[in-house]
């Protein structure tokens, strides 16, 4: 194999849309690239992705890699078969079993379209209420907790016919930085660490977890000067020499702040390898495909990346590409049945009461308090459409009213509430964002609980908001339509079962 190949034979990478043009054919034909993660906008049906997945494959061969973020929740690219829970959620109903068969149920909807990596699940303990890009993605707040439910969620994926990834390495759940926007720094003693961050990820070593993907964090406590993801201290003489992980090391995305603020791309791609991971994740275009495959191939050719190393990391690729062949799998419509069905009881099963709060009469006047009918947010434009709640909600309602205010004007928006609450009977207040509510958000939300009127906050996406409200409150953990759906049956009298999975402050 020419320095090249074996450079882009460490190297996945993206594409621009749902279909291959001629210009990326012959990129991906030029480059053989070890394999490609799809996002969401390289999916239109499963027909449409089968047919972009096998013209992928016959470019790079039957080998390649197919890969997606599949978490579940808002986490989620495929959104055509039935649609996961969040991780929270599930931390919620606290079920191994259950955490199990849904990861199985995710892992059949892949294979079926021939994805056979899911970079998932999130092992990072999310203890940090001001998180601003785990939260819900995480299991919850306890470590026994987080390594119990994340492994059997990846058990049943496996056993599914896709091979899982425990992410973020060493812990991404105790930070006030998105690393897709800055640095983020963890600055906890190794005994710490070890106790709350780590623990999952030495349990997905014991447990024979297959990949585990990167983190661009700093964690002073084992390597002063690197992030996890370019740390030879981290990569190589932790996570390999001394927890024992003999699988394949991928990075996060190497297009993210966190890194292409402080490093150039030729650079990170070169400097992540050194340091023990065995795939890059390029993102970013052609242009920078390419000089992160030109950078690696210097770094082999001069001696800078030992061609041994880069050899012993390719076959742990197509080690693991034997266990998880490519092939398509046959995915019935009575399975997708069955599996529609799982994810609408787990998210019955998840919505969680915080302080009793009270439910609407079924005569009763809603006025629907919100930061808008939807919401964008996440490094990728997930969106969250309250416009969605509301009509369910008048499908069970005598009157639903939908009041939206600007969040970012909220100080000035309360005589505006007031006037709006006149005509109703109950008043539901929605918060959307994954962001904190500002102070003036949450003095605007917590008027609506002084008015008079029976109220309940209604946590989507972000359970955390509770901690700026303190209000009765239903955590719902997300916001993908079976969660809306079971939500709207608690509001009319179904049980609230879940438990909270965190710990408030």
């Amino acid at each position: 194999m020419d320095s090249l190949h074996l450079a882009t034979g460490l190297m996945m990478v993206d594409l621009p849309g749902p279909s291959l043009d001629a210009t990326t054919r012959a990129h991906l034909k030029r480059y053989r690239f070890a394999g490609v993660c799809l996002f969401r906008r390289n999916i239109q049906s499963p027909e449409q992705v089968r047919g972009l997945v096998a013209d992928i494959r016959e470019l790079l061969g039957e080998e390649a890699w197919i890969a997606i973020d599949q978490e579940g929740g808002a986490v989620q690219r495929v959104l055509e078969f039935a649609q996961a829970p969040a991780p929270m959620a599930l931390g919620a109903v606290g079920d191994a079993g259950v955490a199990r068969a849904v990861g199985a149920a995710v892992g059949r909807a892949l294979a079926a379209l021939g994805i056979n990596w899911n970079f998932a699940p999130s092992l990072d303990v999310n203890t940090n209420p001001k998180n601003p890009v785990i939260g819900e993605r995480s299991f919850g707040s306890d470590p026994k907790k987080v390594a119990r439910l994340g492994l059997a969620w990846a058990r049943g994926l496996e056993e599914a016919g896709v091979m899982g990834t425990a992410k973020h390495f060493p812990g991404h759940g105790d930070t006030v930085l998105d690393s897709h926007l800055d640095l983020p720094v963890v600055n906890k003693p190794l005994e710490e660490l070890e106790r709350l961050e780590l623990y999952p990820f030495r349990k997905a070593v014991e447990a024979g977890i297959r990949s585990i993907m990167t983190a661009h964090i700093l964690y002073p406590a084992l390597d002063a000067q690197y992030p996890a993801t370019l740390s030879e201290a981290i990569l190589t003489r932790f996570l390999r020499d001394k927890l024992g992980f003999q699988g394949i090391i991928v990075t996060d995305a190497l297009d993210m702040k966190a890194i292409t603020k402080n490093y150039s791309i030729g650079e990170a791609a070169v400097r992540s390898l050194q340091a023990g991971a065995d795939l890059i994740l390029s993102l970013g275009g052609p242009e920078v495909q390419i000089a992160q495959a030109r950078a690696i191939q210097q770094a082999l050719e001069e001696g800078v990346l030992p061609p041994g190393q880069a050899q012993r990391s390719l076959q742990r690729l197509q080690e693991a590409a034997q266990h998880f062949p490519g092939q398509v799998r046959p995915y019935s419509p009575a399975q997708q049945r069955r599996d529609q069905a799982l994810m609408d009881q787990v998210a019955l099963q998840s919505i969680t009461a915080y302080r009793q709060p009270p439910r609407p009469k079924p005569q009763d006047r809603i006025l629907l308090v919100s930061a808008g009918q939807s919401y964008a947010g996440g490094p990728y434009g997930e969106t969250l459409a309250v416009a969605e709640l509301a009509h369910l909600l008048e499908a069970r309602f005598a009157l639903v009213h939908s009041w939206v205010y600007d969040r970012h004007k909220a100080g000035a928006e309360m005589s505006r509430l007031e006037e709006a609450a006149l005509g109703a009977d109950y008043v539901l207040v929605v918060s959307v964002s994954r962001d904190s509510l500002s102070p003036e958000e949450a003095r605007l939300l917590r008027r609506a609980f002084a008015l008079g009127k029976p109220a309940a906050h209604i946590a989507l996406w972000n359970p955390y908001p509770i901690l700026s409200l303190r209000q009765p409150a239903f955590l719902t953990y997300g916001f993908r339509t079976p969660t809306l759906k079971a939500l709207v049956r608690v509001l009319a009298g179904a049980q609230a079962r879940g438990r909270r999975p965190f710990r408030l402050r």
